[in-house]
């Protein structure tokens, strides 16, 4: 049929009520087999199993690392608007388990990553918190509760320190804390906003938001601060910067012709790319080859993926309610 490739396996119920999933990959060209998956899984975890299998197909065909098997965290508001959820689930949108719940808004979660823990910001002081969610042990702590709005949560890439924006000197600037909530150290100095602070895969960057050119462009600077250098030109309303994990891609948020885009810049060259329209709130699947973001449509937000090449497009199947706020969590070791 001029297929470059076979997938063939099979599903067989154990006496002992597993499930035996074995799969075997296939060059149809060669003639020779390509890889091989077997094992035997309790009834949960068949869907686990299935999505490994998928991510070795998709390793092995491109030599990029598949992301079927990872999770996703968002944030749910139930249908009259009166109830929000910290929900984790695949990357698919199924398997939801509620991290957190609130009566007042939840917004920015971000994984840690080692993919144990959500930071993410509540309302519920009747102003802006940091919060950090632990999803083995369900416990909650404070990142940060300073004078002011505390928002915006970033991860460096080694879990040590964290990137907020605070206004407790009265404007809105970006620091780092450690995920304890000690050791606040203020980064920018500037009369402008500067938020939306995103570490870059080396650690040695924070890629941020700042009005300081007049209206909010995506700028960078050293991640112990100093100068920094602007990024967008294009449009007088860029936000939500947002960086592929091998350093190459910046996804963000723009505001043109009166409505908002998914674009996607090559760093390197500069060249800019249009990925989707009625975008908000991008994230990056850990492999870097695809982005997430909230998108609304038929009177309810709902989330999408497309990839960074634009071809590939689609929508995710998630329960009832408004679903935004998406954040792509990290490979699993």
């Amino acid at each position: 049929k001029g297929a470059d490739a076979l997938v063939v396996g099979s599903v067989a119920r154990q006496p002992d009520g597993r499930f035996a999933v074995r799969y075997k990959l296939y060059d149809t060209v060669k003639g020779s087999q390509i890889s091989q998956l077997g094992g035997e899984v309790q009834p949960k975890y068949t869907r686990l199993q299935a999505h490994r299998i998928a991510d070795d197909v998709y390793e092995k065909l491109t030599g990029v690392r598949g992301i079927f098997s990872t999770r996703i965290a968002y944030v749910k508001e139930d249908k009259a608007g009166r109830n929000y959820s910290l929900v984790v689930a695949d990357a698919d949108g199924e398997n939801e388990v509620v991290a957190a719940r609130g009566r007042e808004s939840i917004i920015s979660p971000a994984w840690s990553p080692d993919g144990t823990k959500v930071a993410y910001v509540s309302l519920e002081d009747r102003k802006p918190v940091v919060y950090l969610q632990d999803l083995m042990t369900g416990r909650r702590n404070v990142i940060s509760n300073v004078k002011g709005n505390n928002s915006a949560p970033a991860w460096s890439p080694d879990g040590s320190l964290m990137a907020v924006a605070l206004s407790r000197d009265g404007n809105t600037e970006i620091y780092t804390v450690r995920p304890d909530g000690s050791g606040h150290r203020r980064l920018t100095n500037n009369p402008a906003i500067d938020s939306e602070p995103q570490f870059s895969p080396d650690g040695q960057t924070i890629y941020f938001m700042s009005d300081r050119s007049g209206g909010p462009q995506i700028y960078k600077m050293s991640a112990s601060g100093g100068n920094a250098t602007r990024l967008t030109f294009n449009g007088n309303y860029n936000i939500s910067p947002r960086v592929s994990s091998d350093g190459k891609t910046l996804a963000w948020i723009s505001q043109r012709n009166g409505g908002f885009s998914l674009y996607a810049m090559d760093l390197a060259s500069g060249q800019e790319l249009r990925l989707a329209d009625g975008a908000t709130e991008p994230s990056f699947s850990p492999n870097g080859k695809y982005i997430m973001y909230a998108i609304k449509g038929g009177g309810r937000a709902s989330l999408a993926v497309v990839s960074v090449d634009g071809r590939v497009k689609q929508r995710l199947s998630t329960n009832a309610g408004n679903i935004r706020e998406p954040s792509w969590g990290p490979f699993m070791k």
